[in-house]
């Protein structure tokens, strides 16, 4: 039955199954997916908060159904008026907890993150779907946070930080605008976190050892100083660089003029 609805959902709001695959080679993608735990997370905040929600409708519909006993007798008519409201209402609320638990399980299920050689790819979102590519060339930084109770589901979250700035207005899965950045991506609710990491610092390392990619200092903060690397591997100023240069085509203008006299 929820397989069937799946299908209904994803093809209405037209969601691929499957993200495609980032660039990089065919034989190093690797493929993340949210932990069960992070699910069963979700879920019981999902609960709690309908709880809550059941028990200020019960309470509030208890204070109008004692607010209009006084002023109306309880006659037949009444009586069979706010059965048919509750009968109502209960059909209301049940709509919406299917309907609130399905797209729950949905926004679960249709979490990917995907890793080649030389770029990821996440996506996230049933209604509103975010997906966004990163590349390791423009990686410079890798973190987990976990707070108490992902620590006790054994889950946490893995931010990958690149090169640049900037945020776009989309909405979050409550429907509610907020300001996501284009150049940071979240693994959110894996359990296999340290995984993670190590293989993107160990295609990172592959990358600054082949000559791309930003270096070990970079990775952690972003160089904004202009350097240039010589043979030697020691960084050299621009300016320095320039003057080089300068004092190469003064040398080669001071030859022409002696093999070439003016006036001649």
């Amino acid at each position: 039955m929820y397989q069937f609805v799946k299908n209904i959902v994803l093809r209405v709001l037209r969601v691929p199954p499957e993200p495609l695959d980032p660039m990089g080679e065919v034989g190093s993608l690797k493929v993340f997916r949210a932990s069960p735990n992070f699910f069963k997370y979700r879920l019981y905040v999902w609960i709690i908060q309908k709880v809550f929600t059941a028990f200020a409708l019960a309470l509030g519909a208890g204070i109008y159904f004692a607010a209009t006993l006084k002023s109306h007798p309880l006659t037949p008519t009444f009586l069979i008026f706010t059965f048919i409201s509750f009968v109502g209402i209960c059909i209301v609320a049940l709509v919406h907890l299917a309907i609130s638990f399905i797209m729950l399980r949905l926004d679960y299920e249709m979490r990917w993150y995907k890793i080649t050689d030389r770029s990821l790819r996440i996506r996230e979102g049933i209604i509103f779907v975010r997906e966004m590519t990163l590349t390791f060339a423009n990686i410079q930084n890798i973190s987990i946070s976990q707070g108490p109770i992902q620590r006790f589901f054994g889950i946490a979250d893995l931010k990958v930080e690149t090169a640049g700035g900037g945020a776009v207005a989309q909405p979050d899965h409550n429907g509610q605008s907020q300001l996501f950045s284009m150049h940071v991506g979240i693994f959110r609710g894996i359990d296999n976190y340290d995984e993670v990491r190590d293989t993107m610092l160990a295609r990172l390392k592959k990358l600054r050892d082949s000559g791309l990619g930003d270096t070990d200092e970079h990775l952690q903060h972003a160089a904004h100083a202009p350097e240039v690397e010589r043979g030697g591997g020691e960084p050299t100023d621009i300016l320095a660089v320039l003057r080089e240069i300068g004092n190469e085509a003064a040398l080669l203008s001071k030859g022409a003029t002696a093999l070439f006299p003016p006036g001649n």
